[in-house]
């Protein structure tokens, strides 16, 4: 089968596009013959070295795919041979197959197409996880999405409304801040020309949010750190600004706020059911039409540089899919 190797720890040019085994089934695992694949901020990092988890070498990057169930093994009882598929796999989706565990495995629905299907898993299962076991959202509360145009930011947006919260996107531009928009924001902030800190006070008279989502770091969460509420809680999902910031605790103690982290692939490891039972309400959403998927690019697999060039220089929205030309 044809694969995207990883062989050496570099930028997304070095990738090469190789014929390679298909991986062998094992008991507890079905294989699924991929059609689109989601591309994550995450799997820029993995193939520099620099995520959370680094893979031996060569390895396949991709973390979430879409496909039909090609053959299940021993154990499986609840997927069969035809079914159509989403999977977050951890790593191996940029490739024509993958063998994954089956717990991590979901039928979508018959209005879900592949492309839409493969953008889903990571981005909305992350959104929905941090704010219901992390964050503790609650209806009628004040979030604050920074990055609110980007893959897991969108989501963000989206999944904060159907939870019943009122929602502040903050993201660089109009252009995007239009797609944070159509999503279901009900206040817009541009950082490239306005400060976080001071829109946010006049939108909440002054009062400041309950919950920060925050997968941007640097500037815009030291800004964030000073928006909100007393007793409120940032939740902290990635770097993508690049710099990791560092907390100043006493804004902490006199706030009385949470700051927490939320490493989405940490509960496939350690709370997989926790995982697993999140993807029933999220499709009932999407059937619902409050969860509406924004794909900004679809390309080839075998334009994988360019795909990942485009969440490194930040020129997409919402989710950027690779499919398999079947």
């Amino acid at each position: 089968m044809r694969a995207v190797l990883c062989k050496e720890f570099a930028g997304p040019e070095k990738l090469v596009l190789a014929d390679v085994p298909p991986p062998p089934l094992r008991d507890g695992t079905v294989r699924i013959r991929i059609h689109a694949a989601g591309v994550n901020f995450a799997d820029t990092l993995l193939i520099t070295g620099q995520y959370q988890d680094k893979p031996p070498l060569p390895f396949t990057p991709g973390m979430e795919v879409a496909g039909v169930v090609a053959e299940a093994g021993a154990g499986v009882t609840q997927l069969k041979r035809g079914d159509r598929v989403l999977a977050s796999v951890g790593r191996g989706g940029f490739a024509e197959e993958v063998v994954t565990e089956a717990d991590g495995v979901h039928r979508i629905p018959d209005s879900m197409d592949f492309v839409t299907a493969a953008g889903f898993p990571v981005a909305y299962s992350t959104s929905y996880g941090a704010f219901a076991w992390r964050g503790r959202l609650q209806p009628g509360e004040w979030v604050l999405v920074l990055g609110a145009s980007g893959g897991v930011g969108l989501t963000a947006v989206e999944i904060a409304k159907a939870m019943g919260a009122r929602v502040i996107a903050a993201a660089g531009g109009a252009d995007k801040l239009a797609v944070a928009a159509r999503a279901g924001a009900d206040h817009l902030i541009d950082y490239t020309r306005e400060q976080i800190r001071d829109r946010v006070k006049d939108i909440t008279d002054g009062r400041g949010v309950d919950v920060v989502y925050d997968p941007v770091g640097g500037d815009a969460f030291d800004q964030s750190l000073r928006s909100i509420a007393w007793e409120g809680r940032i939740i902290v999902i990635g770097f993508a600004g690049g710099r990791i910031p560092q907390i100043p605790a006493n804004i902490v103690l006199v706030k009385n706020i949470d700051i927490v982290g939320f490493f989405w692939g940490s509960y496939r490891r350690h709370k997989p059911l926790l995982m697993a039972e999140s993807f029933p309400q999220l499709f009932r959403w999407f059937e619902e039409g409050r969860l509406k998927p924004h794909v900004s690019h679809t390309l080839d697999f075998s334009e994988v540089a360019q795909a990942l060039d485009l969440l490194k220089t930040r020129k997409s929205t919402g989710k950027v899919v690779l499919t398999m030309g079947r």
